[in-house]
């Protein structure tokens, strides 16, 4: 019999990721089922990707005091939003 290795994250983009929004910074490493970045402050974000039917990948993230950020990516870029409207832009490299 001959076995296959599967991929279990269907795809998901992993690797190094970094969101700014003016003066803030999120940056850690991951892959599609589990993401941790940590801010300036220190304070770490936990969070997923998921494929969306369009080919896009959704992001969510949160932090231990309930805040979230969350948003999209095209292949060319991510922008998060968080709760209080700002925007925040990234990359995976």
């Amino acid at each position: 019999m001959i076995y296959r290795r599967r991929k279990n994250r269907g795809g998901l983009p992993g690797g190094f990721f970094s969101f700014t929004h003016k003066q803030r910074h999120v940056y850690g490493t991951g892959d599609g089922d589990f993401i941790r970045l940590r801010d300036e402050r220190g304070q770490e974000w936990y969070g997923i990707a998921e494929r969306m039917e369009d080919d896009s990948v959704r992001y969510r993230f949160r932090d231990p005091d309930g805040n979230f950020i969350s948003g999209i990516s095209d292949g060319y870029g991510v922008i998060l939003r968080d709760a209080k409207g700002n925007t925040w832009r990234g990359f995976i490299d």
